[in-house]
C-alpha cells in the first residue's frame, strides 16, 4: 500500500489589502495554483479553495478539512497576516500543522521593486504565527525554502507521508490468532491504550475458525496457489504436493480473515496452533506473502510489533518484520531471522526464493512446516521498532544500517539476512537496549529516519535514533528542527 497524503492548504492574507490592493489576493491565489499546488500534487491530493483573511473563514476552512479526512494542514502566508486570525482554529484542530515558509521571489537584487516586495512578504506572518503557537504549546513543523529547491519538496513529502501514515492507524485493524507468547514482556500492551493513542482496533481470530477456513478452502483455489508457489519459488525436491497444499490452505485461511475483517496487520502465536491436533502446518509462507501485499505482521501474538511493521511499511514501503538473532562481533553485523516470516517482496532479485520444509518442527503439526528462505536484497536500509516507554508513552527507534550481500545459506530453513550498523555493533546494541528497544523490529530499504522522526512527533511520542549521528532522544519539544 503506497499512501497518498491528503493536504489541506490554508493560505492566509491580510484583510486590509482587500481595500488597499484589491487585486493582490487573486494574484497570489493564482501563484498558489500555478507554483505551489502542482509540485505537492505529484505525491499528494491537495485541497485548495481560496485564500482567507478573517478568523471565521479560517475556522470554517479547518472544519471542512477535518470533515473531509485531510491528513494535515499546510499553512502558507501569501502576504503578512496577523496570527490571531488563525491561532484559535489551529489550537483546536487535531490535524498536524505544517508551516511552509516560502514565496514566489528567489532573489533580491538591485532590480527589486515595491511591487515585488508586496508580492513577497509573508515571512513575518510566519514568524508571528510560529511565536504564538510556541506560546500556546501547539506542535508544528516548519519548512523554509523556495519552491524551486528539491530538498524542500522532499521534506514536505516526508512530513506529509508521516502524517498520512499516522492518520491511517486510526482505522487500522489488527488481527490476533491465539494468545501472546507466555512471559514475553516487551510485547505486553493495554489494548485500550492502543486504541486511545494510536486508534488501532484489534480483532480476536479464533483458531477453531482458522481450521474451518483451511479445511473448507476451494480445491481450485488450493491448486492455483500451489501452482503459483511452484512458479515463483525454488521448491525443494523433498517438499511434497500434500505439504504444499497444506501451506496453500493455511494461506487461504489467513487471507479470508484479512478480507472479512478488513485487517491491516495480523499476528499469531505458533503455540496456539500446536495445541490443536487438527493443525496441518504453520502459516509461515502465508505471513511472508501477506507482508509482500502490504499487511503488517508481528510474531508471537505481538500486537505492537504488527503495528510497528505496518507503520514502517506505510512510511517507506516495503517493510518486513524481523528479529536480531545472533551478533556477528567479528563482522560488526547482526544476523536477522525469525521462525519463518519475512517479506517475500524484499528478497534478493538474483535468484528465486527457496521454499523448504523446516527440519525440526517448532510445535506439533500433521505435516512438515514450510517456509520461504528469504534473504534481503543488499543495500542501505533502516531498522526500526515501535515500543512503549516510561508512562506508556510511545517511542519510535530508528537506525541506519546496510543489508549485506548474504544468504540464503545452504541448509537453512528460515528467513535470514545480515545488517551492518554504522556504529560499532557493541555500542549499537547497548544503545538499543538502553532505549528500551524490543526484540521484535522491522526493516525497510532506504533511509526512513526523517519520516520516522516526523511520525513520532505527530504521535506525541519520542524518537530515539541509534547509530548514524549517534544515539539521541527527542520528544519533548513542541517545535521542530529540520536537520
Amino acid at each position: 500500500m503506497t499512501l497518498r497524503p491528503r493536504i489541506g492548504l490554508l493560505a492566509l492574507t491580510l484583510e486590509l489589502y482587500e481595500t488597499l490592493a484589491p487585486g493582490l489576493r487573486s494574484s497570489r491565489e493564482a501563484w498558489v495554483r500555478r507554483a505551489l499546488v502542482p509540485p505537492l500534487a505529484a505525491d499528494a491530493d491537495v485541497v485548495f479553495e481560496r485564500a482567507v483573511f478573517r478568523r471565521d473563514d479560517v475556522e470554517c476552512m479547518l472544519r471542512q478539512f477535518e470533515a473531509s479526512g485531510i491528513d494535515l494542514v499546510a499553512v502558507v502566508f501569501l502576504t503578512y497576516a496577523p496570527s490571531q486570525i488563525a491561532l484559535p482554529a489551529l489550537v483546536r484542530t487535531p490535524l498536524p500543522i505544517l508551516i511552509w515558509n516560502t514565496q514566489e521571489l528567489l532573489g533580491v537584487d538591485h532590480t527589486f521593486t515595491t511591487e515585488a516586495m508586496i508580492d513577497n512578504h509573508g515571512v513575518h506572518g510566519t514568524q508571528d504565527l510560529a511565536n504564538v503557537l510556541v506560546r500556546a504549546g501547539v506542535p508544528f513543523h516548519v519548512v523554509t525554502s523556495h519552491t524551486s529547491e528539491p530538498d524542500c519538496l522532499a521534506e514536505l513529502r516526508d512530513f506529509s507521508l508521516a502524517a498520512a501514515a499516522v492518520n491511517s492507524l486510526h482505522s487500522a485493524r489488527i488481527g490476533r490468532l491465539g494468545h501472546p507468547f507466555p512471559g514475553m514482556g516487551d510485547l505486553g500492551v493495554d489494548t485500550t491504550h492502543l486504541a486511545a493513542t494510536l486508534g488501532c482496533a484489534w480483532v480476536n481470530l479464533p483458531v477453531d475458525e482458522y481450521h474451518q477456513r483451511a479445511a473448507t478452502a476451494s480445491e481450485s483455489d488450493v491448486r492455483a496457489l500451489v501452482a503459483g508457489y511452484r512458479e515463483a519459488y525454488a521448491v525443494a525436491p523433498d517438499v511434497t504436493s500434500i505439504e504444499l497444499e497444506a501451506a496453500a490452505r493455511a494461506e487461504l485461511a489467513l487471507r479470508g480473515f484479512v478480507a472479512e475483517h478488513r485487517l491491516s496487520a495480523l499476528t499469531y502465536q505458533f503455540l496456539a496452533f500446536g495445541d490443536d491436533e487438527r493443525t496441518e502446518t504453520l502459516p509461515f509462507v502465508a505471513a511472508s506473502r501477506l507482508m509482500a501485499d502490504g499487511i503488517g505482521f508481528g510474531g508471537e501474538g505481538d500486537l505492537i510489533g504488527a503495528v510497528g511493521t505496518l507503520l514502517l511499511h506505510r512510511l517507506n514501503p516495503p517493510a518486513t518484520f524481523s528479529e536480531v538473532f545472533t551478533i556477528d562481533f567479528a563482522g560488526n553485523a547482526l544476523f536477522m531471522s525469525h521462525m519463518g516470516e519475512a517479506n517475500a517482496a524484499m528478497a534478493r532479485r538474483d535468484r528465486p526464493v527457496p521454499l523448504v520444509a523446516r527440519t525440526t518442527p517448532i510445535t506439533r503439526t500433521r505435516t512438515r512446516q514450510l517456509a520461504l528462505v528469504t534473504s534481503l536484497e543488499a543495500g542501505p536500509a533502516t531498522l526500526a521498532a515501535l515500543a512503549l516507554g516510561p508512562a506508556q508513552r510511545w517511542r519510535l527507534l530508528a537506525a541506519p544500517v546496510a543489508i549485506e550481500d548474504y544468504g540464503p545459506l545452504p541448509g537453512f530453513c528460515v528467513p535470514h539476512f545480515k545488517v551492518r550498523p554504522q556504529s560499532d555493533v557493541r555500542r549499537f546494541l547497548t544503545d538499543y537496549a538502553r532505549a528500551g528497544g524490543p526484540h521484535h523490529n522491522a526493516v525497510c530499504f532506504g533511509d526512513a529516519r526523517r519520516r520516522l522522526r516526523f511520525a513520532a512527533r505527530i504521535l506525541g511520542g519520542e524518537y530515539h535514533e541509534i547509530g548514524g549521528r549517534g544515539a539521541r532522544l527527542e520528544g519533548d519539544r513542541p517545535t521542530d528542527d529540520t536537520e
